[in-house]
């Protein structure tokens, strides 16, 4: 797909997919990684979610790049990181349901993560649906 024929959505999409990337690394790995203030300050996390988030920052990256390329993979790429995350955010639930401790944040971040990427799902399926004639394989 020719990008430049596309409009600022789904250009926007990829920018903001790659943000939201470099943000969640940055986040994810001040916590993981190190024994400081952001690990003291992130409470109750959950491994299992934090891990999850941590990880799926890159695939955030490499989608948005893909998008920015016109590249059919981000596509399929975006709207797999969206059914994960819906998938860990259920698996989140469960461990919540079930006695688990957590921090009420997460729960607001789960919710914005499952929201951004059903919403660049749209977007560049919408994107497809419209300029999908000229789309580059990859």
């Amino acid at each position: 797909m020719n990008i430049a024929k596309t409009g600022w959505p789904l250009k926007a999409a990829a920018i903001f997919a790659i943000i939201f990337g470099v943000l969640t690394l940055f986040s994810g790995g001040q916590v993981l990684f190190f024994d400081g203030e952001a690990r003291t300050a992130a409470g109750n996390y959950v491994p299992f979610v934090l891990w999850f988030n941590f990880l799926a920052g890159f695939a955030y990256i490499i989608a948005g790049i893909g998008l920015l390329m016109g590249r059919q993979y981000a596509k399929k790429l975006a709207m797999l990181i969206a059914i994960a995350t819906i998938i860990a955010f259920a698996a989140f639930g469960i461990h919540i349901f079930t006695g688990g401790l957590y921090e009420n944040r997460t729960v607001g971040a789960m919710v914005l993560r499952s929201a951004v990427w059903i919403i660049i799902s749209l977007i560049a399926a919408a994107a497809w649906k419209k300029h999908g004639h000229n789309q580059k394989t990859g």
